[in-house]
C-alpha cells in the first residue's frame, strides 16, 4: 500500500488528485467541528457516553458520523441521508419500471438517477433535521434543553431557533454530498465512501486513548496488561480476515465459441464470471442495524415503569444482550440473501452468455445454465452471509465476554467500511497508474 502511494506521488497528475482529496477531507473535518447554535453539546455527549445509548439508532448514527452527531456540529448527519436515499432509489429501481429503464440507459440514465438521489437526500436530510430538533427540544434524550431555553431568554423565538438548527443540519448534509462529488470529479476514489471513511477513522485516537487508559489501570487490575495487547491483536486479525474474505471470489469458467466474420475469426477464448463471496458488501449489516435499533430508539422516547413488561422487552434489544446478537445475526443472513437476489439475475446472465456464443463447460445453454448459476450464487451467498454475521456479532460477543473492554468493541460495520474503502481506493490508484504506463506495474 505504501509503495502504491509513493509511486503515485511521483506522477504529477495523480499527486494533484491525492492532495485535492486530502483537502476535501480537511474541509469535512473542519465542518465536523463547527457547532450549531442553541444546542447544549455537553448534555448530548454525556448521554452518548452512557449505557442508555447502546443499541440506539442515534448511537449508530453517531458512529457513522465520526462523533459529529453527539457534538451537534454542522456535519452532524454526515452522509447518512445520502446512504439512505441511495438504498431507497436502488430498491425502487427493481420495483418501478421507469426507474429500471433509467438504470439500463447507460451514462444519461445514471445521471438522471443521481439527480433523483440528490433530491431524495435533501428531503431525507430535512426530515431527519426536524426530527433531531424535536428530540432535543422535548428533552426525550438528554433531559436537558438549557441551551434552547437560554435562546428563548435572549429574545429568540421558537420558530427562529428551529429554523436555524434545521437549516444548518440540512445544509451540512447537502454540502457533504457536494464535497463527495468533487472528489469523484477531481480526486481519487469514490467521494462519498472516502468521506464516510474519514469520519469513522477520526474516532481512532479515542480508541488508542482507551487502550492506553487500560494499560494505565494495570496496577489496579493486572489483567489489563493482557487485555490491551489482546484487543490490538484481535483488531489486526479481524482486518486480515476481512481483507481475505472481501477479495475472495468464485470464478465460473466460460468458453466462447469460434465464429468467422469476413476474413477474421472471433471467439475461442476462455473467460470467467467472478462471483465475490462478500458481493453484498456492508448493506445487509446496515439494514439489520437499522431495524434492530428501532425498539431501542422508541424506548428512549417513552417513560417505562421499572420492573414492568416493557422494561424487560426493551432490555432484550440492548446491544449487550444475547437475544440482540442472535436476532441480529439472523437478520444479516436474511438481508444478505435479499440484497443478492436483487443484484444478480441468473436468467439474464444465462441469456447474455447465449447471445455472445458463450457457455459454461459441461452445462447446456438456457435453463440448465441459469439453474447452475443459481446454485453457485446460493452457496456463495450462504458463505458470505455467515462471514458478515460473524464480523457483525463478534464485537457484541467480545464485549459480553470481556466487560472490562468497555467501548473497545470493534464495530463490524465500521470495520467492513474502512477495509472496503481502503481496498477500493488502492485499486483505483493502481488502475490510474497502469493507464499512465507506470513502470512498476508493467514489469
Amino acid at each position: 500500500m505504501f509503495d502504491v502511494f509513493r509511486n503515485a506521488f511521483k506522477n504529477q497528475d495523480l499527486r494533484k488528485k491525492i492532495l485535492y482529496t486530502f483537502f476535501i477531507i480537511i474541509i469535512f473535518r473542519v465542518g465536523s467541528a463547527i457547532p450549531v447554535p442553541f444546542l447544549d453539546t455537553s448534555a448530548l455527549q454525556t448521554w452518548f457516553s452512557s449505557a442508555d445509548s447502546a443499541g440506539n439508532f442515534l448511537s449508530y448514527l453517531n458512529v457513522m458520523t465520526g462523533g459529529a452527531f453527539s457534538n451537534a456540529t454542522l456535519f452532524a448527519m454526515s452522509i447518512t441521508p445520502y446512504i439512505n436515499a441511495s438504498i431507497i432509489i436502488q430498491l425502487l429501481t427493481v420495483a418501478i419500471p421507469p426507474l429500471e429503464r433509467l438504470a439500463k440507459e447507460g451514462v444519461e440514465g445514471r445521471k438522471t438517477l443521481n439527480k433523483i438521489t440528490r433530491w431524495t437526500t435533501l428531503g431525507l436530510a430535512l426530515i431527519q433535521a426536524v426530527g433531531f430538533y424535536f428530540i432535543l427540544r422535548n428533552g426525550t434524550i438528554t433531559g436537558d434543553v438549557s441551551a434552547l431555553k437560554d435562546a428563548y431568554k435572549h429574545g429568540f423565538t421558537g420558530f427562529f431557533v428551529a429554523a436555524v438548527i434545521v437549516t444548518m443540519f440540512t445544509a451540512g448534509a447537502a454540502l457533504i454530498v457536494w464535497l463527495g462529488e468533487q472528489i469523484n470529479i477531481k480526486g481519487i476514489g469514490n467521494g462519498i465512501s472516502i468521506i464516510l471513511f474519514a469520519g469513522i477513522v477520526s474516532r481512532g485516537p479515542q480508541a488508542v486513548q482507551s487502550i492506553i487508559g487500560l494499560i494505565g489501570l494495570g496496577g489496579q487490575k493486572p489483567q489489563y496488561y493482557v487485555l490491551a495487547p489482546l484487543i490490538v491483536v484481535i483488531f489486526v486479525l479481524l482486518i486480515g480476515f476481512v481483507v481475505l474474505m472481501t477479495n475472495a471470489e468464485r470464478k465460473i469458467p466460460v468458453q466462447y465459441a469460434k465464429r468467422v466474420v469476413g476474413r477474421k475469426m472471433y471467439g475461442g477464448q476462455t473467460n470467467y464470471i467472478p462471483i465475490k463471496v462478500a458481493m453484498s458488501g456492508v448493506m445487509p449489516i446496515i439494514f439489520a442495524s437499522s431495524i434492530m435499533s428501532i425498539p431501542g430508539t422508541i424506548g428512549s422516547f417513552v417513560q417505562v415503569k421499572a420492573g414492568g413488561f416493557w422494561e424487560g422487552f426493551f432490555s432484550l434489544f440492548r446491544y449487550n444482550s444475547w437475544f440482540y446478537a442472535i436476532l441480529y445475526f439472523l437478520l444479516i443472513i436474511a438481508f444478505n440473501y435479499f440484497y443478492v437476489a436483487i443484484q444478480y439475475n441468473p436468467i439474464e446472465i444465462s441469456n447474455n452468455l447465449r447471445k455472445n456464443n458463450g457457455a459454461i463447460p459441461g452445462i447446456r445453454p438456457g435453463k440448465p445454465t441459469s439453474d447452475f448459476i443459481t446454485r453457485v450464487i446460493s452457496k456463495i451467498t450462504f458463505v458470505g452471509a455467515i462471514f458478515l454475521g460473524l464480523i457483525a456479532v463478534f464485537p457484541i460477543a467480545f464485549s459480553m465476554a470481556v466487560p472490562d473492554a468497555g467501548n473497545m468493541a470493534l464495530g463490524g460495520t465500521t470495520m467492513l467500511i474502512v477495509v472496503g474503502v481502503a481496498l477500493e481506493t488502492m485499486r483505483s490508484l493502481e488502475s490510474q497508474m497502469m493507464m499512465r504506463h507506470h513502470k512498476g506495474f508493467l514489469e
